[in-house]
């Protein structure tokens, strides 16, 4: 869960500011950290960061930006375009946003955090509505007729809820059967979901 993000070589130097700050993070509260700390715990030195970054903020925005469009283009990966699957088909492969966020647990679990990277408790779960809302149509059970958009908020904040209560525990469930508890959920009231496309 130490893996942060498959990025071309040019970015490695990015890439090693960015975990230096999630490290920094749960060290010390955001709001506490230094440039100075960052680029001493990076082994760089103050020019190479200005090189990349105005200040730590723009470290943690483009930390959070890339995390959260990674989040977005891992839903669409096990689905074709217009796919639609019974709820009773749902598998492992079915959710590789769950695999994403176990992959980059290290920084997910920055959630727990109160002085944490900023925004980053409200553009989380704003990222998964957009998800529902953006890529994914759902068809009720027996065609149940309801508010859809309702629906989706209800099922989008649900999903996220549970997602926060699995980082909140340390992935002390493991995510098979993580996967397999949000499958039966989703069968309780979802007939079948669409995936509507990667835009």
């Amino acid at each position: 869960m130490t893996e942060l993000l498959s990025t071309p070589r040019k970015n490695r130097t990015k890439e090693h500011f960015q975990l230096a700050l999630i490290a920094l993070i749960k060290e010390k509260g955001f709001q506490h950290v230094t440039i100075k700390d960052i680029v001493e715990y990076a082994k760089y030195n103050r020019s190479t960061f200005y090189t990349h970054y105005r200040d730590k903020y723009e470290l943690a925005e483009d930390l959070l930006e890339t995390m959260l469009l990674g989040l977005e283009e891992a839903v669409g990966k096990p689905f074709q375009s217009k796919q639609k699957i019974s709820t009773v088909h749902l598998s492992k492969s079915s959710f590789n946003i769950i695999s994403y966020i176990y992959k980059n647990g290290n920084f997910f679990e920055l959630i727990t955090y109160q002085d944490t990277i900023p925004e980053l408790h409200t553009r989380f779960p704003q990222t998964i509505l957009k998800i529902y809302q953006d890529k994914f149509q759902f068809e009720t059970i027996d065609h149940l007729p309801v508010d859809m958009d309702y629906f989706t908020r209800y099922t989008a904040y649900g999903f996220y809820g549970l997602i926060s209560h699995w980082i909140h525990t340390g992935f002390e469930t493991s995510q098979e059967e993580f996967i397999e508890e949000v499958i039966r959920l989703a069968q309780t009231h979802m007939a079948s979901v669409r995936f509507v496309g990667t835009d």
